[in-house]
């Protein structure tokens, strides 16, 4: 394939994403050829630890390509986006509770599909290049792909920010926040990989690691825990319209260009999942509720139209007025029945 080279070379299982000039987007078939890998490589004693990174400077992989479901949802197929998204939930858990080292030299552009591809392996390195976001509620989605357990767990309300405003983080901010491990200069990362084929084992990762130049979101942590301390998105956009400082106008400014619906359904979703008990299935699952109604009940069709077909950069959501009821957020996050997102190992 193309788009995605897939190989053993000594003793590493090798991905590398090859479509640079798309960004790195993810297609449907290459989540299924990186799954696929994965499963062969599970048992294959000749794999020691996955190496995964990405051709071009500019991305490690910039989200999903939205541009089919898009045709698609909008001939009234909705399946097809069911089935990118339920394969591709799988494929985010296999690699979360993958059995071997995983290691992501994530360069760029990281976002929405991007992160759950390089974000929840056991070693994810960035450098000065990176900006790891989730942005999807700009185009009428949720941070998915495991995104929502990623945000639930940083540190205070930097989950709630991050997952409202899709804010890019640098290297620095995205260890603090726990979407990366290690900081290495990016000159470094090809005697890295070269070595880590070699000896199959990513101890020498830690021993390379560097701090990083300083981020923005520590300094902004007290800030950001008061300013999404609500519960729903209601009392966030009340605090922050309340507050005259440069930092809540410039975030008032981004949530007024999100999707409202989708933006209560983030904090909703990360409420459940810090009262409950948090796993990366359970989180994939309260997901997959939402992207299964998103082209049927959600925004995301207008969002998509809106960002990348149209670009007028100008959506028509649902309750532009950003009062959204609770009656909405709790239909967009039901339980779904026969169709609830179901794991492969659940089904053998």
């Amino acid at each position: 394939m193309s788009d995605i080279d897939i190989r053993i070379t000594g003793r590493a299982g090798r991905i590398t994403l090859t479509r640079n000039k798309a960004l790195n987007a993810l297609s449907y078939d290459m989540c299924m050829a990186v799954d696929a890998a994965l499963k062969a490589w599970a048992d294959n004693d000749a794999v020691d630890l996955v190496v995964m990174d990405a051709e071009g400077e500019k991305a490690f992989c910039a989200g999903g390509d939205i541009a089919e479901l898009y045709q698609t949802g909008t001939s009234g197929d909705y399946d097809y986006g069911r089935r990118f998204w339920r394969d591709e939930y799988r494929m985010n858990a296999r690699i979360f509770e993958y059995p071997k080292p995983v290691v992501s030299f994530l360069q760029g552009f990281v976002m929405g599909g991007g992160v759950g591809l390089g974000c929840h392996g056991t070693h994810r390195i960035v450098g000065d290049s990176t900006k790891i976001a989730m942005p999807e509620v700009g185009i009428g989605l949720i941070p998915d792909v495991g995104g929502t357990l990623m945000l639930a767990l940083a540190p205070g309300r930097l989950g709630e920010y991050l997952g409202l405003t899709g804010a890019r983080m640098s290297a620095a901010d995205a260890i603090y926040a726990g979407f990366a491990d290690h900081y290495i200069p990016e000159a470094r990362w090809p005697e890295l990989i070269a070595e880590l084929e070699q000896s199959g084992r990513a101890d020498q990762l830690v021993d390379a690691a560097e701090i990083a130049p300083e981020g923005r979101l520590e300094a902004l942590r007290d800030t950001i825990d008061h300013s999404f301390s609500g519960e729903t998105l209601g009392p966030i956009l009340t605090t922050l319209d309340q507050d005259s400082s440069a930092f809540a106008e410039e975030t008032l400014k981004t949530l007024r260009r999100n999707a409202p619906l989708s933006m209560a359904c983030t904090v909703e979703l990360l409420h459940r999942l810090r009262l409950g008990t948090m796993g990366i299935r359970k989180a994939l699952e309260l997901e997959y509720r939402f992207t299964h109604r998103a082209m049927e009940k959600g925004d995301l069709l207008e969002g998509i139209r809106a960002q990348i077909i149209d670009k007028d950069r100008q959506p028509k959501w649902q309750y532009a007025d950003r009062d959204v009821p609770a009656t909405a957020v709790s239909q967009m996050l039901m339980p779904l029945a026969t169709q609830t997102l179901q794991f492969e190992e659940e089904n053998t």
